[in-house]
């Protein structure tokens, strides 16, 4: 029975109003500047978190405190300020995702119940803070999405942590929904193609290797259940024949590894320099799961493999932009977000 058929019953009910239903997009994080406190403030942050650094506390903490947050900001700030928006005085990751959120808005203006915002799990907006300004504006429906295509323990989980952590503090918990990964999704691997098509047909050389870069976790969580991994592949399996490239064209990498463990293998950086080494002239990289550029992606890929490619005998070197805002972009998040809303709207 339709809400149209209990309205012939009881009038009545075509005057009670739909609940407002908050959409979340949430990001990873960012400094508010490149300077020493703002960098130290967000490194903090980042790298107290249990889900990022499993290591015991005891050991961890005193060498953050002790080695890491006294040299890693400056270091760090002078990597930002490369692709700091100077014109809105914030990281690329904030200006994208700023506008994932208006765009998605737009998107969605035929709900008129719907209310979109973003949120950064490390940095400002926090989760806690969107969390409490869509409370505020009636929404007692919440789909929460962690920008996330791989779910990871150290990604996903950890915004997932602390949104819920939010809604510990309330009496009135809203009813809540969380969009899952989407490795697979047939919108997502198409959008991702689509957009190796057209750099690539925009470049004035062949790439002879493509290679998708991921970000990188460390094997011990790989190998204590974490599906990260399992997943990138997944992603990888399906684009590649969605292109049709064999193994010699595309293949996958782990980058940004940190501290002394060993992580995700092949690394981004080695196979860079390995590739350039064994003759390889020109070369494309992608980073699937961005969803936004960043550090990761437009200087550590952008430029630091671009260089490592040149020095060890490369020559054409391009980096393929993250999906960002653009319209191919949008439709894979605008496709799961009114999937998670059927029947709230």
């Amino acid at each position: 029975m339709s809400v149209n058929d209990l309205a012939y019953i009881n009038p009545d009910i075509e005057k009670v109003p739909q609940p407002k239903v908050g959409v979340l997009l949430v990001n990873l994080g960012t400094p508010d500047g490149t300077d020493y406190k703002p960098m130290r403030r967000y490194l903090a942050e980042f790298l107290t978190d249990k889900r990022v650094i499993e290591w015991p506390r005891a050991i961890w903490l005193p060498i953050l405190y002790g080695i890491v947050l006294m040299t890693r900001p400056k270091k760090s700030g002078a990597l930002y300020a490369r692709i700091w928006n100077r014109e809105k005085n914030e990281s690329p990751l904030r200006t994208y995702t700023r506008s994932q959120s208006e765009k998605l808005a737009e998107a969605l203006k035929d709900y008129d119940n719907v209310i979109v915002d973003w949120a950064m799990r490390y940095g400002q907006p926090s989760i806690e803070s969107v969390t409490d300004k869509l409370l505020a504006q009636g929404c007692e429906r919440i789909v929460m999405f962690p920008l996330y295509p791989q779910y990871s323990a150290t990604t996903t989980a950890t915004v997932n942590d602390k949104f819920f952590e939010a809604l510990m503090k309330k009496r009135f918990m809203p009813a809540v929904r969380v969009v899952p990964s989407y490795q697979t999704e047939p919108v997502y691997i198409e959008a991702l193609a689509r957009s190796i098509e057209k750099h690539v047909a925009s470049l004035d050389f062949e790439p002879e290797v493509i290679l998708a870069s991921y970000h990188g976790i460390p094997q011990s969580y790989a190998k204590k259940g974490d599906p990260y991994p399992e997943q990138c592949y997944e992603t990888s399996r399906l684009l590649q024949a969605r292109l049709g490239y064999d193994d010699k064209k595309y293949r996958s990498t782990f980058q940004s590894r940190f501290g002394p463990e060993e992580w995700l293998q092949p690394y981004t950086d080695e196979t860079v320099v390995e590739l350039a080494k064994q003759g390889v002239k020109s070369m494309a990289v992608l980073n699937p799961g961005f969803v936004v550029d960043c550090l990761e992606t437009v200087d550590e890929i952008g430029n630091e493999a671009a260089e490592e490619f040149h020095e060890n005998g490369g020559v054409n070197f391009s980096h393929i932009p993250c999906l960002n805002d653009t319209e191919d972009g949008m439709k894979v998040i605008e496709t799961l977000v009114r999937r998670e809303l059927q029947g709230w709207v």
